[in-house]
């Protein structure tokens, strides 16, 4: 190489590392304004504690949590004699506020723990169901009232996380047998339809443990075999804006899992 050369190389060289350098602390002078932003956000908890007596479907059947114990004494650990305690859980995956990843109906589907993490926060929408539930209970959302929403709030932004509040989520704790009824405020499939096929969202939830109207399970299959994944069993959608807020879901990576209870906070500005 020659010297002249060479020396326009280093040059360049020099120059490209100065620019990723300028570029990297842009970015993070950026993250630490967006984190000082999150920080003086309000949180809310989208998500169930659970236990043993808590509403599941009635062919999975309660969670069983006991002290784990010593696999050779057969005594379970305490703090007394072993300094810590633990549980031993056995529950089906889909129990309480849980994520259903598409493999959970498709036989080919993503498992949850290869659903990317930039699918697990997102925007933030909420769809209203309670105004129709006055005259009809068991209101299925629609794609007219779909449509009235977005003539009020703007269109549903590509990418959104869109959740289904009905309110059902009141009555886990208070009335399990009621949360439990048979029909629910759900969705139609028509309007699933259009906002995974016209609005292009990342994912839905709702506040009922089954997506559907009916016990063909046809909205849920649709999702899931789309490609999508879901979140049932919400709570306190009704202290989440229409818009704005952002979603954050997580959920244990369990290899090849196929739901498991979740964990989904709103950041609210």
């Amino acid at each position: 190489m020659q010297p002249k050369f060479r020396t326009i190389v280093t040059r360049l060289l020099a120059g490209a590392c100065l620019l990723c350098a300028t570029n990297a602390a842009a970015t993070a002078a950026s993250l630490s304004t967006v984190y000082k932003t999150i920080a003086n956000a309000r949180f809310v908890d989208l998500t169930h504690s659970f236990g043993t007596d808590t509403p599941v479907w009635s062919g999975f059947g309660q969670a069983k949590m006991t002290p784990a114990v010593d696999p050779t004494t057969k005594r379970p650990y305490d703090i007394a004699h072993d300094g810590f305690r633990a549980t031993y859980y056995e529950m089906v995956g889909q129990y309480g506020t849980h994520v259903d990843p598409p493999a959970h109906f498709d036989e080919h589907g993503t498992t949850m723990d290869k659903i990317p993490l930039k699918q697990m926060i997102l925007p933030l929408i909420v769809l209203d169901d309670t105004p129709y539930l006055v005259k009809d209970p068991n209101h299925a959302f629609s794609l007219d009232d779909l449509h009235a929403w977005e003539h009020k709030n703007g269109r549903v932004p590509e990418g959104a996380f869109v959740a289904l509040r009905t309110d059902m989520s009141k009555d886990w704790e208070s009335n399990p047998d009621r949360f439990k009824r048979s029909p629910f405020p759900a969705w139609k499939l028509e309007t699933l339809k259009f906002l995974y096929e016209q609005r292009h969202v990342t994912a839905t939830g709702h506040e009922s443990m089954d997506t559907d109207i009916t016990d063909k399970m046809d909205s849920e299959t649709y999702i899931l075999k789309s490609g999508h994944y879901q979140i049932e069993v919400m709570a306190n959608l009704d202290q989440v804006p229409a818009k704005g807020a952002l979603i954050v879901v997580s959920w244990p990576k369990v290899k090849d899992g196929l739901g498991f209870p979740a964990r989904a906070f709103a950041i609210v500005p």
